[in-house]
């Protein structure tokens, strides 16, 4: 018998001997990059956000907890004694509150109303339509300046602009400004007068109501009355609540034009004494920045619960474009 042997006789490679793979080499994924792209992008940002709005926050919070007054040295913990102070014992808190609560309560839904019908208004196709909304939008712009509060000062003061057309007509006027009764009323209505960011925002919304609807509802016999109710608002209900949170969490936060129209004092006789208004007060004129802490925290929390029962409201009334509330 013939005894045939493999060409290849040599024993294989131990494992000691056989050369290692290389590893591959790491290589960033295209997500990766994008990723570390944006976040670079996103530093400023991130910087300014945790620096100047987060930390400041939570320094808040804890001073809200002390009486500090401008020298740490001799600050200390009091616990919840700026809290209880608050609600039991300052005798100017619960009025800031309720005069506040009234000018969101009352001004807000007004201006809301103004804003909506001048938009309706300016959405019936008439002419220059871009000269009249930027001419309704200027008010947005310069509501808020120092110089608008000081010209409204004079505007609703005795021998003011509206003093003056009334007596035209032989009415003798007052300081609208200067009496208890009608000074919150002359702030309300500079909140009014700045309708026209939300304006804006209205008009955008009507014109992306669809035509046929209304033609539809024509060829029922429905008056524009029913059509604007069982049409317009509900089509444009989202747009009112994005306008609504956004006018309520100003509302609580308007601080510039009563601070310049009262002269810092709120008055008279406490009649525009605003929550924020007071806490500048016991923050910059009494120097207690540890009970102003506590005050601005309170407001935050009023906010945020205004906010969302907004919010928790529009189950009920805000319709979007799937059918759903």
């Amino acid at each position: 018998m013939i005894d045939i042997e493999p060409r290849n006789s040599a024993p294989p490679p131990s494992a000691a001997s056989s050369p290692r793979p290389r590893r591959p080499r790491r290589t960033w994924s295209e997500s990766a990059r994008t990723t570390a792209a944006g976040y670079a992008f996103l530093t400023p940002w991130l910087v300014g956000f945790f620096g100047v709005t987060v930390l400041p926050m939570l320094a808040s919070l804890a001073l809200s907890f002390t009486n500090y007054s401008g020298s740490f040295q001799t600050m200390r913990w009091v616990g919840l004694d700026n809290y209880r102070l608050m609600f039991t014992v300052d005798p100017a808190y619960w009025g800031s509150v309720k005069v506040t609560f009234l000018y969101v309560g009352i001004s807000v839904p007004v201006m809301l109303a103004f804003a909506l019908t001048v938009a309706t208004l300016l959405n019936k196709g008439i002419g220059a339509l871009g000269l009249y909304r930027t001419i309704f939008y200027v008010p947005s712009l310069l509501g808020g300046s120092v110089a608008i509060a000081v010209l409204w000062r004079f505007v609703w003061g005795e021998a003011g602009l509206i003093n003056a057309v009334l007596s035209v007509v032989g009415i003798d006027g007052r300081s609208w400004i200067g009496h208890p009764d009608t000074a919150l009323i002359t702030i309300m209505v500079l909140n009014v007068w700045t309708f026209g960011a939300p304006m804006i925002i209205f008009l955008a919304g009507l014109r992306q109501v669809p035509a046929d609807l209304y033609e539809a509802a024509a060829l029922d016999g429905a008056s524009r009355f029913r059509s604007f109710r069982h049409i317009t608002l509900p089509s444009i209900s989202p747009i009112v609540l994005f306008n609504g949170v956004l006018a309520v969490i100003g509302g609580f936060q308007a601080f510039t034009q009563v601070y310049v129209i009262s002269g810092g004092s709120g008055g008279p006789a406490g009649s525009t004494l605003f929550y924020t208004l007071l806490l500048y007060q016991r923050a910059f004129t009494e120097s207690r920045f540890g009970y102003a802490s506590a005050m601005a925290w309170v407001l935050l929390v009023v906010i945020a619960l205004a906010t969302a029962a907004v919010f928790a409201s529009g189950r009920y009334w805000v319709f979007y474009g799937d059918g759903e509330s």
